[in-house]
């Protein structure tokens, strides 16, 4: 998961570490807290995420070069005076979570690792796996699944690209071949590896003071972003389909329903997408009740997968 998944994130982050700076340096007395926002965890120079300016592409953009050419550049850092603590966590991981969106639920359901994960499925009393691929570029990937069907207990998802089963890879099979694997492999014990949703990436964005994101969309693609908007500014593109929202599958629903997940979905709100063609492919030869009735949609642990079915 980024640990830092937004512009916003990244310039809180930079006020935090500026501040602690002068307070070292100064021994400037605390400030009181915000209300209603935890103390920030101690801050080490060990907990370093990103890169310094001296690794920058080579570029010799260290500390004493910038004020020796740039010295607006110090000026601009030393003048910040604004407060902004961190939420805590724990583990390895502590105090280097996102200032503003790392504690979300929405962004912990929609991580997209593109790692590789083995299941093991069995069938259910009709002899299925609740299962529909398509082949995309010589690959094999997911493009239903069925409510409470093996393969949702299981955790798979659409876009999920399935590389092997029962040992056997599958690459260069077409939809039809796959399927047939899967109608005559045995009721249980069925191994499945897969690649985690190659095409697709999440962002995650902040509503404004108007509650409002910063991009349009009909039929679940983008068509439009506002300028200025956390959309805009945090990479969001058009001619994009939307897959989740915060984690929840929203393939097959109406706008209206989605519109109705993202104004439900907190301040903070993550999307899944994917490349409009790449969507298309996968879904042209489906008919579209397939996914607004069977799909599933059920909302994902708190770890974003639910679990293994055996």
């Amino acid at each position: 998961m980024s640990l830092y998944p937004t512009l916003e994130d990244m310039k809180v982050d930079q006020m935090i570490k500026v501040q602690q700076q002068i307070e070292s340096q100064y021994n400037v007395p605390s400030v009181p807290q915000i209300q209603n926002v935890p103390s920030a965890p101690p801050y080490s120079s060990s907990m370093v995420l990103y890169p310094s300016l001296g690794e920058y592409m080579g570029l010799e953009l260290i500390r004493e070069a910038l004020d020796e050419n740039i010295p607006e550049y110090a000026l601009a850092t030393n003048n910040v005076s604004m407060t902004v603590s961190v939420p805590e966590t724990s583990g390895a991981l502590a105090g280097m979570v996102a200032p503003l969106s790392g504690q979300s639920v929405g962004l912990q359901r929609a991580n997209v690792t593109h790692g590789i994960r083995e299941l093991i499925l069995c069938k259910d009393k009709d002899g299925k796996v609740g299962l529909r691929v398509h082949a995309v570029n010589n690959g094999i990937f997911v493009c239903l699944v069925n409510q409470n069907s093996p393969a949702a207990l299981a955790g798979l998802r659409f876009g999920d690209q399935i590389l092997s089963i029962n040992d056997v890879s599958v690459a260069g099979y077409t939809m039809e071949r796959a399927h047939k694997m899967l109608r005559e492999a045995d009721v249980n014990g069925i191994r499945i590896v897969l690649r985690d949703r190659p095409f697709e990436r999440t962002l995650t964005m902040h509503k404004d003071s108007s509650g409002n994101i910063g991009f349009q969309f009909k039929n679940g693609r983008i068509i439009a972003l506002v300028k200025n908007s956390s959309a805009a500014q945090n990479g969001l593109l058009t001619d994009q389909q939307i897959l989740e929202v915060n984690g929840k599958n929203v393939v097959g629903l109406k706008d209206k329903d989605i519109t109705a997940e993202i104004k439900n979905g907190g301040n903070v709100i993550t999307i899944t997408i994917i490349p409009s063609y790449i969507y298309d492919h996968m879904i042209k030869k489906m008919n579209p009740s397939l996914l607004k009735t069977f799909m599933d949609h059920s909302v994902p642990d708190d770890q974003g997968r639910l679990c293994t079915f055996f």
